[in-house]
């Protein structure tokens, strides 16, 4: 399960309207254990210079960076999130190749002509490359 409060949910939603037509992209800190509780959304610049309206990449200095505030807070990236112009919130293949985190929600909103529809989460789940597994993973806002 994702545990964030509504005014996260929306600030990470807003993004996605913001950046229309290409995907935001952003960072999640907080706590582990029997949840990923968001404390802190981190915005990342969409790096992809190539394709932005349909990829996204995080600089490696904005991740280091993202830890380097996180640990000063007693806070670990529990996930990330981006969205999807004018497609559906679901992972797509170039997602799922990209995603490394493992135990980190990464969560996608559908953004239709500009307005944020829906969003969701999955869990990246294993231990390596080939057993790794995106589940459906329940958003808790509140």
């Amino acid at each position: 399960m994702l545990k964030l409060t509504q005014s996260d949910y929306e600030t990470l939603r807003a993004h996605g309207e913001e950046t229309y037509p290409n995907e935001c992209c952003g960072i999640m800190l907080g706590h582990t254990g029997d949840c990923n509780q968001v404390v802190e959304l981190m915005r990342a610049g969409n790096t992809r210079t190539d394709s932005a309206h349909n990829r996204y990449h995080i600089a490696p200095q904005e991740l280091i960076k993202a830890q380097r505030e996180g640990r000063k807070k007693g806070l670990d990236i529990v996930g990330f999130y981006h969205s999807h112009p004018d497609h559906p919130a679901q992972w797509s293949a170039t997602d799922f190749a990209e995603a490394h985190w493992f135990g980190c929600s990464y969560v996608i909103t559908a953004v239709a002509q500009g307005k944020a529809e829906v969003t969701n989460a999955f869990l990246l789940r294993g231990t390596s490359e080939d057993d790794k597994t995106f589940e459906n993973e329940e958003i808790l806002v509140g």
